[in-house]
């Protein structure tokens, strides 16, 4: 039982029977109690395979519970110096470093192992990160232009109505694809529940363009759906998938000329940074974007400075090209 524990969790095959067993258990607790996404759970999974196989080498064998406790500070470090001389970023080091402590920390409530070297370690000092929004403008050119990529009235009208939802409801991209049909909002409805990271749910306002939008789109689509299927689809009545919407905004860039950060994520940011820009309570803001801490919707209170300075670099940037000439 405990042997096939190590193969059931991908990736983790450099472990003793009881700490795979324990690693099991510990998906589980993620997966089931904390109510972790598929993604954090394998994100965490990840991390931990990458130091269970650095260990692997790092000590000549197989882990198990016991050779976690007798781990020194001087091991964590060996770790953290083999990410580095990796060319691994400090953020993903930083992110691994969570799992570790957080594994940790419930092998420990559990009473299966306890290691006090690992606080002695200190987190990657990270570089403060500004979200980047594009300009009002910028983004309902987006909105309005999307369709224009489709030679499908009903493609465009789908596109239209994602966006939408981003722009204009700070949904994240994979709540957006995450609605069903029964989930669609229709014209008059003033709120929509969104379930964002966690299962943790939250209600955004609808304006009336986004379920117009929606609308337009469901008339439009070819394809008849149960409630319980998706509400996006691509041309073969398929789930759409984000990796269709990140392309439709890499075609609008060149075209509309927009820089490198012009994502769908970033119509998130705009939605926020705007918000914020016509006096929007800071407060409000974290919970319509479903941010679980504050400090995550203050990162926006310095995206105007940001702006500024880009302007500021660019005005610089074309003087200098003028005096050159």
């Amino acid at each position: 039982m405990a042997a096939s524990a190590a193969t059931s969790v991908a990736g983790l095959t450099a472990t003793a029977p009881d700490l795979a067993s324990a690693i099991a258990d510990w998906q589980a607790w993620l997966r089931d109690e904390k109510r972790a996404s598929p993604h954090t759970c394998l994100a965490y999974q990840r991390d931990l395979a990458h130091f269970l196989g650095f260990l692997a080498g790092h000590r000549g064998g197989a882990a198990g519970l016991a050779d976690l406790e007798a781990l020194t500070a001087a091991d964590f470090r060996a770790w953290l110096a083999a990410r580095a001389a990796a060319g691994l970023q400090r953020t993903s080091t930083a992110r691994a470093l969570s799992t570790l402590r957080g594994f940790f920390r419930w092998l420990k409530r559990r009473g299966l192992a306890d290691n006090p070297a690992l606080a002695c370690l200190r987190t990657p000092k990270l570089p403060k990160a500004v979200p980047k929004a594009l300009t009002a403008a910028e983004a309902e050119e987006v909105v309005a232009t999307v369709a224009e990529l489709s030679d499908d009235d009903w493609i465009g009208k789908r596109d239209t109505a994602v966006l939408l939802l981003l722009y204009g409801c700070g949904l994240r991209i994979g709540e957006a694809l995450g609605l069903t049909r029964g989930m669609a909002p229709r014209r008059g409805q003033e709120a929509l529940v969104v379930t964002g990271k966690g299962n943790k749910q939250r209600m955004v306002p609808l304006l009336p363009v986004v379920t117009a939008a929606i609308d337009d789109y469901l008339a439009a689509c070819p394809f008849a759906q149960q409630k319980d299927a998706p509400l996006f689809l691509g041309t073969r009545g398929r789930p759409l998938t984000a990796r269709r919407v990140q392309q439709r905004m890499q075609d609008l860039r060149p075209l509309l000329g927009l820089p490198e950060s012009a994502t769908p994520h970033a119509l998130r940011h705009s939605f926020a940074t705007h918000l914020l820009a016509g006096g929007g309570d800071l407060r409000a803001i974290q919970e319509l974007l479903g941010h679980a801490s504050l400090a995550s919707t203050q990162r926006y209170t310095e995206v105007d400075v940001a702006g500024l300075l880009n302007v500021y670099d660019r005005a610089q940037a074309k003087s200098q090209v003028r005096r050159s000439r």
